[in-house]
């Protein structure tokens, strides 16, 4: 982060300044008074559970002389005596001015990423192909929402030429709000599924929510989408149809060839690697690409990084490359051999259509006995049910054994066997508990097993059983 004067802070937020002083520069912004680093800033977010404003004598004894505070309730004199004090009528807000503020200090193109399933892996595969060629920097961990985007703009250097920033949201107004800060030029919509559905309504709500991505465009912007999904074929059909009423350009990306680029063979090589061929607009021959990972949606995910890096000026050889060095985060489809079994660990979140995209992974493993462990996708409201079962339909000759966990998995493996699914080889368990006591008689030496559920049933800890951990 470079840094800024605690007069640009007063300046971007409009606060008023209580104490200390106005050139006071600031190096270091954070929201948790353990992260305080040398001129750090404290902001006190008032959350649903905890007020930030009670650890601002936590972030004083941890070396910090800046607070953003909304009440003044827990600065003390001596805070007072030795800080910059500035008070504002909302932190939260007051966080997102200062970053729109500083990212305006900088020249750099921003790529925005959002869609209801895989964004993460979206996100980082765009990073890997952009970052061949410019000096980029990209959202940390799960750092998409009004927190995480503005903490990742502080994070911008001058040396930083272009930003891939994910997006997350649970309703309307939330993507336009990042949109705002961030000004994305190019913006990547991989898919409308059902996640956040008990919030929005339906998926048309989701659609336009996701939409909302592309709020600041302008007649140099481009829309990348998947023009195979059910609900961004019809933005793509109305931009074929009549593109003068879009103030942006629209590129698309999927199996069918009124696609921008779209594929004509998909080849799992092994050891987790996959080659496909495309045909692109504007090029004559086919091309073939690879990427270090499994799975026709990260073929999907792979493609969007592509025409996001054509849209960067990238050549195809930048691109290929760029691919090649796709590393994904942490616990999402991360493949692992143990001495006993192959371990696909998809435990980071998990929707009805990630969840099937995880199954068509596991499903390429067919020299062995597929194992597919279950559990609940939270947050689906009334759609509950309905996608769970959808999850069952799917699991049809997918995996071999089918283990569901948790709750609303139960009609995971309901649909399963009214599906005709075979009943000896279906087990629901309604915790993990459960489940530990009979792991040992339903895994195999030689399986390979997919772990997958939202991230509130912490599917972790069978991951650590499965690899011989705790």
């Amino acid at each position: 982060m470079i840094s800024l004067k605690v007069e640009e802070i007063i300046k971007s937020t409009k606060g008023e300044l209580i104490s200390g002083d106005e050139k006071y520069e600031i190096s270091h912004i954070t929201i948790d008074s353990r992260d305080v680093k040398q001129n750090s800033m404290f902001i006190s977010i008032v959350g649903e559970i905890q007020d930030g404003h009670r650890y601002v004598e936590s972030a004083y004894d941890n070396g910090c002389r800046a607070f953003l505070v909304s009440s003044l309730d827990f600065i003390n004199e001596k805070i007072l005596n030795d800080s910059s004090v500035i008070k504002v009528e909302n932190t939260e807000l007051a966080l997102g001015k200062i970053s729109k503020y500083y990212i305006d200090l900088f020249d750099l193109d921003v790529i925005g990423v959002t869609g209801s399933v895989g964004k993460t892996t979206t996100r980082d595969m765009i990073f890997s192909v952009i970052s061949n060629k410019f000096n980029a920097v990209k959202n940390q961990k799960n750092f998409n929402n009004q927190f995480g985007v503005p903490l990742t703009i502080f994070n911008i250097e001058k040396k930083h030429e272009c930003a891939v920033i994910e997006m997350g949201m649970c309703g309307f107004g939330e993507i336009d709000y990042l949109a705002e800060i961030t000004r994305p030029k190019i913006a990547v919509i991989s898919n409308i599924g059902l996640s956040h559905v008990e919030n929005l309504g339906s998926q048309e709500g989701i659609l336009k929510a996701k939409m909302e991505i592309a709020n600041y465009f302008d007649e140099n912007s481009i829309l990348i989408i998947n023009g195979d999904d059910a609900f961004l074929s019809k933005v793509a059909s109305e931009y074929r149809d009549n593109g003068e009423k879009f103030r942006y350009k629209i590129l698309t990306f999927g199996k069918f060839p009124t696609n921008t680029i779209y594929t004509k063979k998909i080849e799992v090589l092994g050891n987790n690697k996959t080659k496909f061929t495309v045909k692109i607009d504007n090029y004559d021959e086919s091309i073939d690409f690879e990427i270090p990972t499994v799975g026709e949606h990260n073929v999907f995910n792979a493609m969007s990084a592509i025409l996001a890096g054509l849209s960067m000026n990238m050549s195809i050889d930048e691109i290929k490359e760029g691919l090649l060095k796709f590393v994904p985060t942490e616990n999402r489809q991360d493949v692992i051999d143990t001495e006993k079994y192959t371990i696909i660990n998809d435990v980071y979140n998990a929707s009805p259509d990630s969840m099937i995209a995880s199954l068509r992974v596991l499903s390429l493993f067919d020299k062995n006995r597929r194992v597919a462990i279950l559990g609940d996708c939270l947050e689906m409201g009334d759609f509950s049910e309905e996608g769970h079962r959808k999850i069952g339909h799917q699991a049809i000759g997918k995996t071999d054994v089918l283990i569901s966990i948790g709750d609303v998995s139960k009609y995971i493996a309901i649909e399963a066997k009214e599906r005709g699914f075979d009943l000896s080889n279906v087990y629901h368990f309604n915790n993990k508990e459960e489940f530990f006591n009979e792991l040992n008689s339903i895994i195999k030496d030689g399986d390979v097993i997919l772990v997958k559920a939202s991230r509130g049933m912490k599917f972790e800890d069978i991951v650590e059983i499965l690899k011989g951990g705790k």
